[in-house]
């Protein structure tokens, strides 16, 4: 049975009317096919465009979200390793005369400096402040605010303790004394 179907065909193909038609038809068919896949391919290429620069922004999102938590999960304790480094500053100003030449005290002194280093190698950075500055609440802490002649009023006076930052972070304020 299926032999008159496909010389069905085979006649009508062969026919100058039936066979145009036909073939237009095919055509037609073929072409919306074509028309449709090149639809589909453009839609899947922009989906793929999409999840890829997704991917590249999710991914430099993880990399930016991974340092910043280990610079805090740093700050926290080198915010605990400054008051060593302020004590060993005071040491360092208050020592007597006699003693300053020693090997013991110079020792200790290159211990200062290599805690210094560590902690710069790290990325904390001294907040400078010098008397006359403009106080920064963001980076200075007020101890005091005094009257002061030559030094207007906002600015400061003393410093009485350095501060520190990591990065743009500020791990400890400045303490100042402020002239009002």
């Amino acid at each position: 049975m299926d032999e008159p179907t496909s010389n069905t065909t085979t006649q009508d193909a062969a026919s100058p009317e039936n066979g145009q038609t036909s073939l237009q038809l095919e055509l037609n068919a073929l072409t919306a096919k074509l028309i449709e896949a090149e639809t589909k391919s453009r839609e899947n290429l922009d989906g793929w465009q999409r999840s890829r620069a997704e991917f590249s922004n999710y991914k430099k999102r993880q990399e930016a979200d991974l340092a910043n938590l280990r610079t805090f999960a740093t700050s926290s304790l080198l915010a605990k390793l400054l008051p060593v480094l302020d004590d060993f500053e005071r040491a360092g100003k208050t020592l007597p005369d006699g003693l300053k030449g020693t090997t013991w005290i110079e020792g200790m002194l290159l211990i200062q400096r290599k805690f210094g280093l560590v902690l710069e190698s790290e990325g904390v950075k001294l907040i400078e402040v010098k008397p006359g500055d403009m106080f920064d609440p963001t980076h200075h802490e007020a101890i005091s605010h005094d009257d002061k002649d030559g030094i207007e009023s906002g600015r400061v006076i003393e410093e009485l303790q350095k501060g520190y930052k990591l990065s743009e972070r500020v791990l400890r304020p400045a303490l100042v004394r402020v002239a009002k």
